[in-house]
C-alpha cells in the first residue's frame, strides 16, 4: 500500500514497527469503511478522524482511501497510541447488531415488503461528500430516503448511475466567473463492488438500441441496510463514446442524456432481475428512470403472456412516480427521432407502432408536433404520483391537468408527501449531545414522533444558546478556512490571504444561502437595493453578514451572472467584509452552513419551488428560517417558529413579485430579525430568539423529517402498491 505523504503533520505516526501486523484490526476497519452507516454515525466518523485528523480532512472525508494509506502494522501503532481498539471493536459490534436487528419500523408495518421490496429509482444519490454521484437537492433528498428506510427497516433496494467524473468541481476566477472542472474517481478508493448473481458471476446487462449493443456493469454499495446498485457503461467491448456515457452527471447533450436515462430505467430494471430481486414496487424518483415500467412491461407479456393493455395495467398498480419540478424546463422532454432511436427495439417487443408509443410520452397522443416527455411517461405508467409539498401537489395537479380532460383540477390523481431530511446526517454532534441530556432515552430512533422534540423545552436557554455559538464559530472557522485557499488558488496577494483569515465576525448576526444557482431561487434578491442593504448590513448596533455557496449548471448562463455579481461584491469596500461565496459547494459545506448559521434564507419566485429541504437542516440546528412561503415553509411556518417573506400570494407580473418580495425582504430583516437577535437580557442572552429556536425545533423538528417521509410512502404508497401483488412480481 501506498505510504502516507511525509509533509503532512500526523503522518510520522505511521512510520512501520516491528510489531505483528494486525490483520484482524484492519479487516474490522475496512467492513466499517465499506459500509455508509458510518456516514451517519459519529462516534465512529470520529474513530476515522482520530486514525488522521489532517489527512482525514484532505481526503474528503473518505475512510477507504485513508485505510488504503495505512498498513496492518501502522494502524496497530496508532491504535495504540490513540487507544482506539476498544472503540474500533464497539463501533464493529454495533454495525454487526445493527444489520442483524429485525425487530424495526418496517418488520412491523411494513411486513409485506420482505418478499418484495421496493425499488427505488434515482439519477442521483447524496449520500457523504466522499462519493461523489449528486449535483444537488434532488440527490441529497435520495440519499436521506433511503437512510431512513435503513433505519427503519423498511425493505428496499436503490437503483442509480455511477458516475467516474461525478458533478463539476466549481472554480471561480479572479473575475467572478465560474469554471467547472471534472476528476476522475479511483474506484479502489469507494465502498463498492462488483454485484454478483446467485451463482457468483459478475452482473453484465445488454441495451439494445437501432444503432447497435450497449453494455453496462453493476456496483453494489451498502447503506446501512439498503443495497445501492449503480449502472456503470465504462464496460470493454462499448465504444468510446459510450463508455463516456456515464462519466458524468447531468453532462452532453439530448442524445447523452436519454441514453443515460435508457441505462437507468431498462438496464436498472434488467440489474435487479439479474440479480433475482423482484420487486413489489417501482418507485421512480423524477422522470429520469421513466422508461424502467416499459421493461417491466415487456417481461410480464414475455413470461406471463399478457397482452399490452393487460401488462400495463398491472405494472401501474406497483409503480409509484414522484414528480419534483414545478418549473416546465425542468422535466426532459427528446424528439421523436431519438426516441425511436434508443426505444425502438423495445417497441417492437412491445408491440406498438410508433405513433402508440410516442403516445405514451405525449400529453396528447396525437399531436405529432408534441416532443416526448419523460414525466408524462412515468404519469402515464404510474397508478400513484406524488409532488413533493402541499404547494407542490396543487400546482402539479394544475400543470398536467390536460392528462385527465375529463376530471376537475381537484380530482387529478397526484397527491403529496412532502420532503423531509435525515436528522442523523444533518444534526451537528454537540447538538446531538445536548438532546441526549433533555430527551427521551431512545428518541434518537423516535424522529418521526413529536412528543420526542417537546423536550427541547426541558433546555436551559443559556445552554442552548451556547451551544449554537459554538456551531456558529465553528462554522466562520470553516469559511476562513475556505476563503483563504480560494485565495491561494487564484494566486492573490498575502493581503487577501489576511483579509480571508479574519473575514466575518462571529458575534453579528449571520445569515447563509447556499443552494443551486437557478434563476427562479433568486440568489441576488437581497441586493436589489444596494444602498439599503448597505445600510443594513453595516448598522452601527445590529450588523448583518451573509455566507453563500452553490453551482449553476454549465450551461445556465444567467445563474453564472448571479454567481460573478456575487462574489464580485468582495471588491466593494462596503460589503466586502458582510459577504462571502464559498466555492464547490457539496455535502460537507452543507452540513457546516445548516449547523452554524443564525438565519437561513430562502427567496425563491413562488410557486417554484417543490420542496426545499435546505431550511429543514438547519431547524434540526436550532437555526431560523427566513423565506418565501414556498414549498415546505408554507405548510411549516406558523408565525413564531421561524420568519415570512410576504403574504403567500404572487404576481402575475414576474417583475411586480420581485419588488414586492424584496420590500418585504428588507422589511421584515429591519423590523423583525435583527431587532430580535440583537435584543439581550441582562445575561446576555436574546430571550425572544432562543424562544423562537425552541419553538421552531419542537414544531417542525419530527415533521420535516425523513423518517417519517418514508413512513408516509410506506403507509400510503408502497404497502397498497405491494398489497395485491405476487411474489413473482
Amino acid at each position: 500500500m501506498p505510504k502516507p505523504n511525509s509533509h503532512h503533520s500526523d503522518s510520522h505516526s505511521f512510520q512501520s514497527v516491528d510489531v505483528t501486523p494486525k490483520g484482524e484490526l484492519h479487516d474490522k476497519c475496512m467492513a466499517l469503511a465499506s459500509n455508509l452507516w458510518w456516514s451517519w454515525t459519529p462516534e465512529v466518523e470520529r474513530l476515522f478522524r482520530d486514525l488522521a485528523p489532517v489527512r482525514w480532512r484532505e481526503l474528503d472525508h473518505n475512510p477507504i482511501a485513508l485505510l488504503a494509506e495505512i498498513t496492518s502494522t501502522q494502524l496497530y501503532q496508532r491504535a495504540n497510541e490513540m487507544v482506539l481498539f476498544s472503540r474500533i471493536n464497539q463501533a464493529y459490534r454495533r454495525l454487526k447488531e445493527y444489520m442483524g436487528n429485525h425487530q424495526t419500523w418496517g418488520s412491523t408495518h411494513a411486513g409485506v415488503l420482505g418478499a418484495k421490496p421496493v425499488a427505488y429509482f434515482s439519477a442521483e444519490f447524496g449520500i457523504h461528500e466522499s462519493l461523489p454521484i449528486y449535483s444537488g437537492g434532488l440527490g441529497v433528498l435520495s440519499g436521506d430516503h433511503i437512510k431512513s428506510a435503513s433505519n427503519l427497516g423498511v425493505p428496499l433496494v436503490a437503483v442509480g448511475l455511477f458516475y467516474a467524473q461525478g458533478y463539476f468541481r466549481q472554480k471561480l476566477d479572479r473575475q467572478g466567473t465560474q469554471y467547472e472542472e471534472y476528476d476522475n474517481t479511483q474506484v479502489e478508493k469507494l465502498p463498492i463492488v462488483p454485484a454478483v448473481n446467485q451463482f457468483g458471476d459478475a452482473i453484465m446487462i445488454d441495451l439494445k438500441t437501432r444503432t447497435g449493443l450497449l453494455k453496462i456493469k453493476v456496483w453494489k454499495l451498502q447503506v446501512g441496510r439498503v443495497s445501492l446498485f449503480l449502472l456503470d457503461s465504462n464496460v470493454e467491448g462499448n465504444e468510446a463514446a459510450d463508455r463516456q456515457l456515464t462519466s458524468r452527471l447531468y453532462g452532453g447533450d439530448e442524445r447523452t442524456r436519454i441514453r443515460q436515462e435508457m441505462v437507468l430505467g431498462i438496464g436498472g430494471v434488467k440489474a435487479l432481475g439479474a440479480m433475482g430481486i423482484h420487486p413489489g414496487v417501482y418507485h421512480l424518483n423524477e422522470g429520469h428512470s421513466a422508461f424502467g415500467p416499459l421493461e417491466v412491461i415487456r417481461r410480464r407479456m414475455t413470461e406471463d403472456g399478457l397482452n399490452f393493455n393487460d401488462a400495463i395495467r398491472d405494472v401501474a398498480i406497483q409503480t409509484a412516480f414522484t414528480t419534483h419540478t414545478p418549473v416546465p424546463a425542468g422535466h426532459d422532454r427528446f424528439s421523436p427521432e431519438l426516441v425511436e432511436e434508443h426505444m425502438g427495439p423495445l417497441r417492437d417487443e412491445l408491440g406498438l407502432s410508433y405513433e402508440q408509443f410516442m403516445g405514451l410520452g405525449r400529453v396528447s397522443p396525437e399531436d405529432s408536433s408534441e416532443s416526448f416527455c419523460m414525466t408524462v411517461v412515468g404519469l402515464k405508467l404510474s397508478r400513484t404520483a406524488n409532488a413533493v409539498s402541499q404547494l407542490h401537489g396543487n400546482v402539479s395537479r394544475r400543470m398536467w391537468a390536460h392528462l385527465w380532460p375529463s376530471r376537475c383540477e381537484e380530482d387529478i390523481p397526484i397527491g403529496h408527501i412532502t420532503n423531509g431530511v435525515h436528522s442523523q446526517t444533518w444534526l451537528a454532534n454537540q447538538m446531538r449531545l445536548l438532546y441526549t441530556k433533555h430527551f427521551p432515552v431512545d428518541w434518537i430512533n423516535r424522529l418521526g414522533e413529536p412528543q420526542v422534540w417537546q423536550g427541547i423545552r426541558n433546555v436551559d436557554p443559556g445552554e442552548l444558546w451556547e451551544t449554537h455559538n459554538t456551531l456558529k464559530a465553528r462554522m466562520i472557522a470553516f469559511v476562513r478556512r475556505r476563503l483563504i485557499s480560494q485565495a491561494e488558488l487564484r494566486n492573490e496577494d498575502n493581503s487577501a490571504i489576511k483579509f480571508a483569515s479574519n473575514v466575518l465576525d462571529t458575534n453579528a448576526l449571520t445569515i447563509g444561502f447556499a443552494r443551486r444557482f437557478a434563476t427562479y431561487k433568486r440568489a441576488n434578491l437581497i441586493f436589489s437595493d444596494l444602498d439599503r442593504i448597505k445600510t443594513l448590513m453595516n448598522h452601527a448596533t445590529r450588523p448583518l453578514q451573509i455566507i453563500f455557496a452553490g453551482k449553476a449548471h454549465p450551461k445556465d448562463q444567467p445563474g453564472k451572472a448571479f454567481i460573478r455579481t456575487i462574489a464580485n461584491l468582495r471588491d466593494d469596500p462596503e460589503l466586502r467584509s458582510r459577504v462571502v461565496f464559498i466555492e464547490n459547494y457539496d455535502v460537507n459545506v452543507c452540513r457546516h452552513l445548516v449547523q452554524g448559521v443564525d438565519v437561513w434564507l430562502n427567496n425563491p419566485r413562488r410557486p417554484l419551488e417543490a420542496s426545499g429541504t435546505s431550511g429543514q437542516k438547519v431547524v434540526l440546528n436550532g437555526g431560523l428560517n427566513l423565506s418565501i412561503l414556498d414549498g415546505w415553509w408554507a405548510e411549516a411556518f406558523d408565525g413564531k417558529n421561524g420568519f415570512a417573506i410576504g403574504q403567500g400570494t404572487h404576481h402575475v407580473n414576474n417583475e411586480i413579485s420581485d419588488e414586492r418580495d424584496t420590500e418585504s425582504l428588507y422589511r421584515v430583516l429591519e423590523e423583525e430579525v435583527a431587532p430580535m437577535f440583537y435584543h439581550r437580557d441582562d445575561d446576555g442572552l436574546p430571550r425572544e430568539w432562543i424562544q423562537r429556536m425552541m419553538h421552531s425545533i419542537s414544531t417542525l423538528a419530527w415533521r420535516f423529517s425523513s423518517d417519517r417521509m418514508v413512513m408516509d410512502y410506506a403507509k400510503h404508497v408502497y404497502l397498497p402498491a405491494a398489497g395485491g401483488l405476487s411474489c413473482e412480481m
